[in-house]
């Protein structure tokens, strides 16, 4: 097996537009032997292996992101397809893929933000020397230390063509591509992610600096449990290996306290219109396709909607300034709100078309009745300073 952890962007070969990366083109164009970018000098490992008649492996992605393993199979596949068609490798090699390697899903879940100074100073009070941190000059953090949380799960598809080290025995979860999904879907959609970016907006808006002090704040601990418990867990995905309520109770008693993992609402607040669809959006979906719920029951999922609205605007509950984290659609989404000032009362005709955006939020939320509940709340929320604070209060105890 080989093993992956290149970040979910490092899958992409295409950019926004659907054409090719230009370095991706250059390398499609010269074939295994003078590539540049990752992902064909892994094609083109494999192509020694087929040459070699090296034989069967899996490739194993165990990035944190959804269906990895198909993401990997699909770049590894345009790839070699691309250089079979032109020639440049012996017919056969595809074939070769299709039916050797495999690539297995996985679900891995271990909170590991960057080497932290605190952690480096803790370290050298204890006698340790080489904590030192290293910044490149693509503010990429590394160091001899990682600090990481104690709680890991790593679930992966047991795809193994040639077979596979007994990892179950350290923990490891081995099962098929199905509950695979379902763990991933469990976490993502209600246990885990929706809690980690409610807390993370919010967490700006009210100068938090660490998840960990948010959990001692009373009225965001309350948010994420309501959110969890009483607006999640009635759609939760039972994936049957791991229990959802131990899991989400684990994440708030457990996980999001623990005052020994430095990381910040500002780090997880990164790529949120990337993230509402998923991570609100199934929920909202599921609620909809219920004979016995009633999606107008949902309260705190479009205060957090509104919430983002608010955290647009780059000032947070004392009215002072602060830069929101990087986002793929934050100008796009900014310039919605270019002209709304704190204070004012609304109607908000500028924010329809965003509020019925589905690549958003992952449904419209005009359609579905929820538009006008969120902007009441947003409303609410740039009432003025003191306002964000005085709506959780309002709405969450």
């Amino acid at each position: 097996m080989v093993s992956f952890t290149i970040t979910e962007k490092g899958y992409a070969l295409k950019r926004g537009d659907g054409s090719f990366h230009p370095a991706i083109e250059k390398d499609l164009l010269s074939g295994p032997e003078k590539n540049i970018m990752f992902l064909p000098r892994l094609v083109s490992l494999m192509y020694e292996r087929y040459l070699a008649d090296g034989g069967k492996l899996a490739l194993v992605s165990m990035d944190n992101c959804s269906h990895n393993g198909e993401k990997l199979q699909d770049a590894v596949m345009t790839i070699a397809q691309a250089w079979e068609e032109k020639g440049l490798v012996k017919e056969g090699f595809v074939s070769y893929l299709q039916r050797d390697v495999s690539f297995p899903w996985s679900m891995i879940d271990k909170i590991t933000p960057r080497p932290d100074a605190k952690v480096e100073a803790m370290l050298k009070a204890d006698g340790f020397e080489d904590t030192s941190l290293v910044i490149t000059d693509k503010n990429t953090y590394t160091a001899a230390f990682v600090n990481a949380e104690e709680p890991q799960y790593l679930v992966i598809e047991d795809d193994f063509p040639a077979g596979r080290p007994q990892l179950e025995e350290v923990g490891v979860y081995f099962t098929d591509r199905d509950t695979v999904n379902k763990v991933e879907r469990m976490k993502v959609t209600t246990c885990l992610n929706p809690l980690h970016t409610s807390l993370a907006i919010y967490g700006c808006l009210l100068s938090h600096s660490l998840i960990s002090e948010e959990m001692r704040d009373p009225q965001l601990k309350r948010m994420v449990e309501i959110i969890g418990y009483e607006e999640g867990m009635p759609v939760v995905t039972d994936p049957g290996i791991l229990d959802p309520k131990a899991f989400i109770d684990e994440v708030l008693t457990v996980r999001f306290p623990n005052p020994f993992m430095p990381d910040t609402p500002q780090r997880i607040a990164t790529d949120t219109s990337q993230k509402l669809a998923i991570r609100f959006g199934e929920t909202i979906k599921s609620y909809l396709a219920s004979d016995k719920l009633d999606v107008k029951d949902l309260k705190l999922i479009p205060l957090v909607f509104a919430g983002w609205l608010r955290y647009l605007m780059g000032l947070d509950d004392d009215l002072t300034p602060f830069t929101p984290s990087s986002d793929p659609r934050l100008e796009e989404a900014q310039a919605y709100l270019k002209d709304i000032k704190i204070g004012m009362k609304g109607p908000f005709p500028a924010l329809e078309a965003l509020l019925k955006d589905e690549s958003i939020w992952g449904v419209n939320l005009q359609e579905i009745d929820m538009a006008d509940l969120v902007l009441s709340y947003f409303a609410e929320l740039i009432a003025g300073k003191g306002a964000i604070r005085a709506t959780l209060i309002k709405y969450v105890q």
